[in-house]
């Protein structure tokens, strides 16, 4: 085995330098070689849009440039596609390492359910914002003749009435039946006796009024279904304010309004 000649104070400081340099040698080595070598230093992605594509989409061109992905959370979107990305981290165009994961969120494939809430006799403004806050939406508003003006009197879902509590899917479209104002207007008073029950329900609302309470009575000389009696009645001279409600004694079982 060799040995080191230190015969003078010379040699033991040149042999000391040797080792020093070997020393730097190996942390330089080590830091701008072995380092940038393993971590890939310097060589970045550039994270893609994938907001507004679909999961499928998203994985495609996140897969390509070696990027992972996790859905952080689901959340629901009216108007939005299911399984649509809407937000992302990091964001676009940021600078990543390979094999970074993105963190995604995602639409929810099905609505969940609110609480339809009360909106009759509420102003129109006011039943859009209370919609608004729990995620659904105003449809048509049809204004019909009546003394409140702007108020809401009936609250719709696809065409049929619906009452508060009923659970309903969030994005919903909510059709509104809204005062205009001009239920001051008068004239005289139909008359529907004699009439089928929807007849006579069309001939009222026909004529910009509502229908009011339908009593169930008996008449074995009548037909089942056919109104008997109203009030107001329909005397001559009477009459009625646009708006306002008839109610109607119907022979035989009523069937409750849908």
């Amino acid at each position: 085995m060799a040995k080191v000649s230190t015969r003078s104070f010379l040699d033991l400081l040149i042999h000391i330098g040797i080792i020093i340099a070997l020393l730097a040698a190996l942390f330089l080595v080590f830091f701008f070689v072995y380092l940038p070598f393993t971590t890939n230093h310097g060589q970045t992605i550039t994270v893609p849009d994938v907001t507004k594509l679909s999961f499928d989409e998203m994985q495609n061109i996140l897969d390509d440039r070696d990027l992972r992905y996790e859905v952080e959370d689901c959340t629901f979107v009216a108007g939005a596609q299911p399984l649509t990305v809407i937000q992302q981290y990091p964001r676009a165009n940021s600078k990543v390492k390979e094999g970074r994961k993105i963190y995604l969120t995602i639409t929810k494939r099905v609505a969940p359910m609110v609480s339809m809430p009360q909106l009759v006799s509420m102003t129109d403004r006011s039943a859009e914002l209370n919609l608004a806050s729990l995620g659904l939406e105003v449809g048509e508003r049809t204004y019909v003749p009546d003394v409140a003006k702007n108020a809401v009197l009936r609250q719709l879902y696809n065409g049929k009435e619906i009452t508060a509590g009923t659970p309903i899917p969030k994005g919903a479209k909510i059709d509104l039946e809204i005062g205009d104002g001009l239920g001051n207007t008068m004239f005289e008073i139909p008359n529907v006796v004699g009439l089928p029950l929807d007849e006579a329900e069309a001939a009222i609302r026909g004529s910009n009024l509502k229908v009011g309470t339908k009593i169930s009575v008996e008449d074995p000389e009548k037909e089942v279904g056919t109104v008997v009696r109203q009030r107001p009645e329909a005397r001559s001279g009477e009459r009625i304010r646009v708006g306002e409600t008839m109610d109607l004694w119907v022979v035989g079982p009523i069937e409750p309004d849908q």
